[in-house]
């Protein structure tokens, strides 16, 4: 591989966008805020990137300790990328970067593709406190892990266990959250979105 281009610039920010700041690293780890994914889930969930940048991402990542590689037991027996803790310390820039990103939302466009769980970063900065959280979209359902300190942040489906709230949005909803237009405790209390489940999350949503 040819040698990565650098800033040379002693700055933190220059050296940070050293390691994240070609195209797709970021989104990269948005993907696996979710927890250990195959190569194949990747590509899959990052429609527009070619397989070979892709390959190129993940190499540069688990050389910068951003990212590890491990091969699952049998009967999975495949190998995934999941993130380091250095790689998972990148969700409150991811969640700053979306937050400031919200103006250029707009409305979404035929070209757009969507992945359900690209709006679990948007609705986990309306929530507070500790808990699983699961969330029903119009393009499918995902599970919030409010609060988490390690570990994945979001998972595809239904909660493995017990969740603390189920909440329910329809597209128009969801989208005027992620766009900053409307605050998911206005959205519970105008019900525009439904609240279920007897976990402190659901009450803090009803009760907001």
């Amino acid at each position: 591989m040819p040698p990565r281009r650098r800033y040379d610039q002693y700055c933190s920010a220059a050296r940070a966008l050293d390691l994240v700041g070609d195209r797709w690293t970021l989104l990269i780890v948005r993907e696996l805020l979710a927890g250990p994914r195959r190569y194949t889930d990747l590509h899959a969930d990052l429609p527009g990137v070619s397989t070979d940048v892709l390959a190129s991402r993940l190499k540069d990542m688990e050389r910068d300790a951003l990212t590890t590689r491990r091969r699952l037991p049998p009967p999975g027996a495949a190998n995934v990328y999941e993130l380091t803790e250095r790689g998972r310390a990148l969700l409150p820039v991811l969640q700053a970067l979306g937050e400031w990103g919200q103006p250029e939302l707009g409305e979404r466009r035929p070209t757009d593709a969507v992945r359900a769980h690209w709006f679990a970063l948007p609705l986990l900065r309306g929530l507070d406190g500790e808990g699983v959280v699961e969330v029903r979209l119009e393009e499918g359902e995902f599970h919030l892990r409010v609060g988490a300190e390690d570990g994945p942040v979001y998972g595809d489906g239904p909660a493995p266990g017990a969740a603390d709230a189920r909440l329910e949005l329809d597209a128009a909803t969801c989208e005027a959250v992620a766009r900053g237009e409307l605050r998911l405790t206005d959205a519970v209390r105008s019900g525009r979105a439904t609240v279920t489940g007897d976990g402190t999350l659901a009450k803090a949503l009803r009760e907001a």
